[in-house]
């Protein structure tokens, strides 16, 4: 039993490897195309944008732990039918005040799921066919509710989507969120939702009262998807009855890129947080690039390429897994972070040690030693380059990682019934490395004694 529970666990460690790489890739060329991401209203903004996508992936998550392949269609819909609730009961001076509006966002994100999970669990209907239903169904309501994109949020979220500071109540509510999962995955019931995820007929036989268990998770992704239109009421400070296809898309997409298993018994708030997030990057990055008209259609178009390679690559994973299964995903992520954290100071200090005035930037010699960065000449002269500390900065880190990469593949090969293939061309190459050192090592300074 141990062995396959670590197995299972290893094999979700897998899968946040992908979402992990990505992230950092895009967040590299993120900084690197838009500079303005890399300030605080930048990372503000970008917070407040994002956190509506990232709490409609928590809804989808949730239920997809619970199996049966339970995705909800309609989640775009909801959101945009709670939205819409929201601004036009506001104008209607029914609710204004920040109680009110919670509880009518999160009781109708609950109030929909439980009808759904009712209809799922004693009408026998599939999953897909009622969430299909609700998308249709919500999608005319909310243009009945409002028929064009208008009308006023309440008066306290006026400052809530300026976005102008990373701290907002926006950040709060999405941080709760995260808390409220993770806390949620320290009790039995969790056990009981992944148990059932992955074989409903093992946990019945085991005495989890399933239908108590799937209840509870539509109600869990019911309080999800009710923060989630607060959020993006907040972003819009309006009403829009029209987004919920865009929502359900890129939400559904954010689910399956951050490797949780729409079969069920597999997911978390981690790699659904990092689906969305790389969904947001993915439109950051289409936006610096200028497509003209054809703009919206290249974003759905790449969501939709996505989707695919990562149903894709779903496939191939357990596969892959096998041979990269020493890869620890959260050392892969502080290397990846830090690479990533450079690029992001690099570009945010780059005014400061790049000016265009000769004088000034003689000025600011102190600066540039502060930061290990190169001095303006050579910077004006060569557009990019680095001062001595920061290449041996580089280079040991280069090897750190290497060292480390190499360390872990030996570990790997040495724990097998026989020695691989990598050991001995690792072998050769250090021997090839080292007579290469010694037919150049009348050039290198490190093996001249003294000064010349």
């Amino acid at each position: 039993m141990q062995p396959h529970m670590a197995e299972r666990s290893s094999s979700t460690s897998t899968y946040l490897l992908v979402p992990i790489l990505l992230i950092a890739v895009l967040l590299g060329i993120a900084a690197v195309r838009g500079p303005s991401l890399v300030s605080l209203s930048g990372f503000g903004s970008a917070i407040i944008v994002a956190a509506p996508l990232v709490l409609a992936t928590f809804s989808l998550m949730a239920l997809a732990v619970a199996g049966r392949g339970t995705v909800d269609l309609a989640v775009g819909p909801l959101l945009a039918f709670i939205n819409v609730s929201i601004v036009k009961l506001n104008m209607l001076e029914v609710v204004t005040g920040p109680f009110g509006v919670f509880f009518v966002a999160i009781g109708i994100g609950v109030l929909y799921q439980l009808l759904f999970a009712s209809i799922v669990i004693w009408v026998r209907v599939q999953p897909i066919i009622v969430a299909l239903s609700g998308f249709l169904a919500l999608t005319g309501i909310n243009l009945v509710i409002l028929p064009r994109p208008g009308g006023m949020a309440p008066e306290f979220m006026s400052s809530w989507g300026l976005g102008a500071t990373i701290f907002s109540p926006v950040l709060l509510i999405v941080l709760i969120a995260i808390a409220g999962w993770l806390l949620f995955t320290l009790t039995p019931f969790y056990a009981n939702l992944r148990m059932m995820g992955y074989d409903e007929r093992a946990a019945w036989t085991s005495g989890v009262r399933i239908n108590i268990v799937r209840i509870g998770a539509h109600v869990i992704a019911g309080v999800f998807v009710g923060l989630g239109a607060i959020c993006y009421t907040a972003l819009i400070a309006s009403g829009d009855p029209t987004q919920g296809t865009n929502m359900t898309l890129a939400a559904t997409t954010a689910l399956v890129l951050g490797g949780v298993s729409l079969a069920g018994g597999r997911g978390g708030v981690t790699g659904a947080l990092l689906g969305a997030l790389n969904l947001y990057l993915i439109g950051y990055v289409l936006a610096t690039f200028n497509f003209g008209a054809v703009q919206a259609f290249v974003t759905q178009m790449a969501y939709g390429l996505i989707l695919m390679a990562s149903l894709l690559l779903t496939l191939l994973v357990p596969v892959i897994g096998r041979h990269i299964s020493f890869i620890s995903p959260w050392g892969a992520f502080v290397v990846l972070a830090s690479v990533v954290l450079g690029i992001m100071l690099h570009v945010a200090t780059q005014a400061a040690y790049l000016p265009a005035d000769p004088v000034a930037a003689v000025a600011q010699g102190e600066l540039l030693t502060r930061y290990l960065l190169v001095s303006p000449a050579e910077a004006v002269s060569f557009g990019l380059g680095f001062s001595p500390i920061q290449k041996f900065a580089f280079l040991a880190a280069f090897a750190v990682v290497v060292l480390a990469l190499s360390a872990r593949l030996i570990n790997a090969e040495a724990r097998a019934k026989r020695m691989g293939l990598f050991l001995y061309m690792f072998a050769a190459v250090l021997i090839v490395a080292l007579f290469a050192v010694v037919a150049v090592q009348s050039n290198l300074p490190l093996f001249q004694g003294g000064a010349p």
